[in-house]
């Protein structure tokens, strides 16, 4: 770990409608040091990724506003934004949906709901590692 990394929380951006899952996921990070912001909804995650430029992107697919396809898209075309990895984790668990988000849109990784904590910090962890990040 750089040492700038370690002066700083890593920054994770939950974008998610329900405010339950929100609280799931800053409950399971935190407890690891994570520096965790919920946004509900697509449009102000947007506005919370651009706000703390975080180091990781929790992103879930099934929005009203702007579902998690479209931030996804935005992201990828923002220069300050494209750099920041995505983990996709929502409740459409078909393997058609895992096969777009990897292989076509290539986020980093796929979690489905329900998870566990351990499946969460695990997925989090490892796409920390692959983008140099931990």
């Amino acid at each position: 770990m750089s040492d700038e990394k370690q002066d700083r929380a890593i920054k994770v951006v939950c974008i998610e409608d329900d405010a339950e899952m929100i609280d799931l996921v800053k409950l399971i990070l935190s407890r690891q040091g994570f520096d965790v912001t919920g946004a509900t909804g697509g449009r102000v995650g947007l506005e919370a990724i651009a706000r703390e430029k975080p180091d990781l992107v929790l992103l879930d697919l099934m929005m009203p506003d702007v579902d998690g396809w479209e931030v996804y898209q935005q992201m990828k075309a923002n220069e300050g934004m494209r750099h920041i990895p995505v983990i996709v984790v929502t409740a459409k668990a078909q393997s058609i949906d895992k096969v777009l988000g990897l292989h076509i849109a290539k986020v980093d990784d796929y979690i489905t709901k329900p998870f566990g904590p351990r499946e969460l910090l695990s997925s989090v962890e490892k796409v920390l590692a692959q983008n140099n990040k931990v």
